[in-house]
């Protein structure tokens, strides 16, 4: 069994791991290229400057280590892709993985829109091949291309020994991707050109690259029939669907209903975006794992959460308690009272506590620490669907329909775990009040919120742009308020430069607390994006390519609740995989 997956890009110890077993791979197969060390590191790294995409999917084994990948580019000015390099362990040929790895690739490409792929396989020409061996081999390679209807473009010098003294020429493979278009002389002539200049690096004018581009007559080119592989042979296998979207989401996070009207935190807010992100080509579904208080308390104050347990245990079915008396916050002397002591903690009157409130909130600090597990483990892009809600939860506090908080507790395991910083972008409407008190005077977790001014959105108290942190961490929390009228270009404003503050703390994983309520008509918000404008603040924020958990947080008009989540979570997986839109065609 394997499993295949995205690298994005450096950030983590497991990504550089990754790059080095796939470059140790690639100069075992092809040992010419033992003089560049950094080939594949700085494909990746390069992506920007060149301004088109670079895609590696690698293949892992059940010790994770790398058994094969695939290297391609993305020609998006011409709409075409590009396989540079296609490598399994070689105790692994014949077993699937190569096949696995193509089709992951296939889908990937017609995700992005490309209208085809070309590649380059050894000639089966007799004339060019020195022995019997090395031909049977480059005919085998031909029939399995032939199987996915990736066939040799003939009638060009491409693949003619035109320079005396080099290797035999390759052939030019071209797959349609399950298209049926003819491809005209003039497509082929640029596509030729970018392969012979971007990956061999020939001057556009020389002699060698005029000669075979300017060899291409025909139009629509002439692709040569089937040799090797018979009709019965063609997608022999049902395609391996590529995920690159964990999601992770708890039945019980509905163990916990409010049902008083108007109470808008319910538990149909998650049935609807799962409903609407079931059938997303990129989304895949995992198990959540049980990980104990132990994560809860490493952020939360033990009392605290104590208090939050015990409670709730003890009350009756049915019944909601809410605070009815704040007392002066005097940490020596909390109320006796257990009913009173609930204003001791609670910063609000509209978060109630229930028998079953507790359940709830652990379940969704599971279904945050699943997600976080997930992104040590390797994965790039995670979304844990996670309510109730958790980011107004402070390190001895609950309120904003929070009572743990999700991403600072996620947060907190990956310092851990990946032994790096950690970033935590929040998005939503209303200030993160949590994690900027959960990690007020420290340096190793930077905390940004772009929410609306607390002097009109709620929690009121926290949120200005002065409150840049304490101590070790003064100036690792950055607040940008933002005032009530906010539409999708002032927004984008803001979001960059949010991104430019995590940009320059460099982190090895990124947390966003995700609000859908800053879209418009949210009953608990006054912005107005929209979705296209929700599609682009995922977008950016995917294509910075950090390992990215995305925190369910508010988001409450349940009307277009599933269509925003939608694209927002479109948005992210185009922006990491370097796709320009959230098209899907093929």
């Amino acid at each position: 069994m394997f499993r295949i997956s995205h690298v994005l890009g450096t950030h983590r110890e497991h990504d550089r791991r990754c790059i080095a077993e796939v470059q140790a791979l690639l100069v075992a197969a092809f040992p010419d290229l033992a003089d560049i060390p950094d080939y594949v590191e700085r494909k990746l790294a390069e992506q920007i400057t060149r301004n088109y995409p670079t895609v590696l999917l690698t293949a892992h084994g059940n010790d994770d280590r790398v058994l094969g990948f695939a290297l391609a580019d993305h020609f998006e000015w011409l709409g075409y892709a590009y396989l540079d390099f296609i490598v399994t362990q070689a105790e692994q040929r014949g077993r699937g993985l190569g096949g696995g790895l193509y089709e992951a690739l296939r889908q990937d490409m017609m995700a992005r829109g490309a209208k085809g792929l070309f590649l380059e396989v050894p000639t089966d020409d007799p004339a060019q091949v020195a022995t019997a061996a090395n031909l049977k081999a480059n005919k085998n390679r031909l029939k399995f291309y032939e199987r996915y209807d990736a066939r040799p473009i003939v009638g060009t010098l491409y693949d003619q020994p035109v320079r005396p003294g080099k290797p035999p020429e390759p052939r030019l493979l071209f797959d349609p991707l399950d298209r049926d278009e003819p491809l005209d002389a003039e497509t082929v002539k640029q596509v030729m050109e970018a392969i012979l200049t971007l990956r061999y690096n020939y001057a556009p004018d020389s002699d060698y690259v005029l000669q075979v581009v300017g060899s291409v007559k025909d139009s629509p080119v002439k692709i040569r029939k089937p040799l090797y592989a018979s009709p019965e042979e063609k997608k022999y296998k049902i395609p391996r669907r590529l995920h690159p979207l964990k999601v992770f989401c708890s039945a019980k996070h509905s163990l916990h209903h409010v049902r008083e009207r108007g109470y808008v935190e319910r538990p149909a807010r998650v049935d609807v975006i799962l409903n609407a992100i079931k059938d997303l080509p990129d989304v895949e579904q995992l198990k959540v794992r049980n990980f104990g208080e132990a994560p809860i308390r490493a952020v939360h104050d033990a009392d605290f959460v104590n208090f939050v347990r015990d409670y709730c245990q003890e009350l009756p079915e049915g019944e909601l308690v809410y605070p009815y008396v704040f007392p002066i916050r005097r940490t020596d002397r909390p109320p006796y009272e257990r009913r009173v002591r609930v204003g001791y903690y609670c910063i609000d009157t509209f978060t109630p506590l229930s028998k079953d409130a507790y359940k709830a909130a652990r379940s969704a600090v599971n279904v945050a620490l699943s997600g976080a597990s997930c992104i040590v483990d390797g994965e790039p892009l995670v979304y844990s669907l996670c309510r109730p809600p958790g980011h107004h939860a402070e390190r001895d506090t609950y309120g904003g329909f929070c009572y743990f908080c999700n991403g600072a507790i996620a947060a907190q395991y990956l310092r851990t775990k990946l032994n790096g910083p950690v970033a935590i972008l929040d998005v939503d409407y209303h200030h993160g009040n949590g994690a900027q008190d959960i990690f007020w005077e420290r340096s190793d977790i930077l905390t940004v919120s772009i929410h609306g001014h607390p002097n009109f959105a709620y929690p009121y108290f926290s949120g200005f742009a002065d409150e840049v942190g304490e101590g070790e961490g003064k100036g690792f929390n950055r607040n940008l308020p933002l005032p009530e009228d906010v539409h999708d270009g002032r927004y984008l404003e803001e979001l960059d430069e949010a991104l430019e503050i995590v940009k320059k703390f460099n982190p090895v994983a990124l947390v966003v607390s995700l609000g859908l309520d800053i879209a418009k008509a949210d009953p608990t918000g006054s912005w107005s994006l929209t979705p296209e404008g929700l599609f682009e603040v995922g977008r950016r924020i995917g294509a910075m390519k950090y390992p990215t958990l995305l925190v369910q947080e508010g988001g409450y008009n349940i009307r277009f609740l599933g269509r925003n989540a939608a694209r927002m979570l479109t948005g992210v997986c185009a922006g990491a995989l370097g796709r320009r839109t959230g098209r899907r065609s093929g």
